[in-house]
């Protein structure tokens, strides 16, 4: 399971496994994972029996002995897309059930009559919040019409500025710092990547530091306009603070963008139209869709899960999807002696 919810992503696997009558082994990520040991603690504290839920550390080596071993019968993972397809084609190379869960990149259309203060605070939260290591993370923002992107620009490029960054124990704090070093380096470089490519880097996050944790992995708020789909930094999830404003001439358009890009896991619309709202969630191919919610996670009566790159394998997670994924269809034919004319039958049985 990821590292950015380490408690919250487990407990849409394995709860489901166990209510469906499996024993479950958790792999969490080895960059947070005592997480998941304070939970496993609170459930053997609670009487749950040894055995039922188990916790395993490591890296790709146990990952690969859990994808391999002839006693598991089903894998779920959430994660890059890269690893996704991984897991995905080695689980079912040794017959196993597998649903991966990969990587994203949501857009939010703004349409012209949308409320843009609501559409700025919707898109503030989603596409910072988390510092945006999320896969429902919104990155791309496409206002359609040069008005509605200039208003959009022109709003939520101050509250970019002055958004507050500190680590997780200020309460006043509105984003924190990156997971690793390494990951810090991944996202500056795809800052890097923009800039060189052409697009309008219009609240630049780098070079942030936090007063008191100078050397933490930090990056500020970053926004980019006027970005285009051949580059980078619309291409490929950046899991990271940074938002691209792609302007789109019509809703035709918009909806072509996020309908060519290769994943395919959340999106939003954002607009006082119910023609457009409704026509938008019948007309986009991807799974979960938001009409003025800008991060569509489903409640768990229903299941997550997106579409084409950000999924891998025939079930999404939790709600009736999680139950039918657990469970295994068994179809049992009965006949009892007591009552059954003798003598062999050769046909199918029919109203006779």
């Amino acid at each position: 399971t990821p590292f950015n919810f380490p408690a919250m992503v487990p407990m849409w696997m394995y709860p489901v496994a166990i209510a469906c009558g499996n024993t479950f082994i958790l792999k969490p990520s080895e960059k947070d994972p005592s997480a998941s040991m304070v939970i496993y603690e609170l459930f053997r504290e609670a009487g749950f029996p040894d055995g039922v839920l188990n916790i395993v550390h490591g890296d790709k080596e146990v990952v690969d002995g859990i994808l391999a071993h002839p006693d598991i019968k089903a894998v779920s993972f959430v994660g890059s897309t890269p690893i996704a397809e991984y897991v995905y084609r080695t689980g079912s190379q040794h017959g196993k059930r597998v649903q991966a869960l990969g990587g994203a990149k949501n857009h939010m259309v703004i349409m012209p009559d949308a409320d843009m203060d609501k559409a700025v605070d919707a898109l503030m939260g989603a596409g910072y919040g988390s510092a945006g290591e999320r896969c429902m993370a919104v990155s791309v923002a496409v206002p359609v019409g040069e008005d509605t992107a200039n208003r959009l620009v022109e709003t939520i490029a101050p509250r970019v500025q002055a958004l507050k960054i500190g680590p997780a124990t200020d309460p006043d704090a509105e984003m924190g710092p990156l997971v690793t070093r390494q990951h810090m380096d991944k996202v500056l470089g795809y800052i890097e990547a923009g800039i060189k490519e052409g697009a309008e880097l219009t609240v630049d996050g780098r070079g942030f530091k936090a007063q008191g944790y100078e050397n933490g992995y930090f990056v500020g708020g970053t926004l980019f306009d006027r970005v285009t789909p051949d580059m980078t930094i619309y291409k490929e999830e950046i899991f990271g603070p940074v938002l691209s404003v792609v302007r789109s001439d019509s809703y035709e358009h918009a909806v072509k963008l996020i309908n060519d890009h290769e994943y395919g896991n959340g999106t939003a619309i954002f607009t006082r139209d119910g023609d457009a709202a409704r026509t938008f969630a019948d007309q986009i191919e991807v799974g979960m869709v938001g009409v003025n919610v800008p991060i569509p996670v489903p409640v768990a009566y229903h299941s997550f899960g997106g579409w084409k790159r950000s999924i891998f394998g025939d079930h999404a997670i939790y709600g009736p999807e999680g139950v039918h994924f657990y469970t295994r269809l068994k179809t049992v034919t009965s006949r009892w002696p007591e009552g059954i004319k003798s003598g062999a039958v050769f046909h199918f049985p029919t109203m006779n």
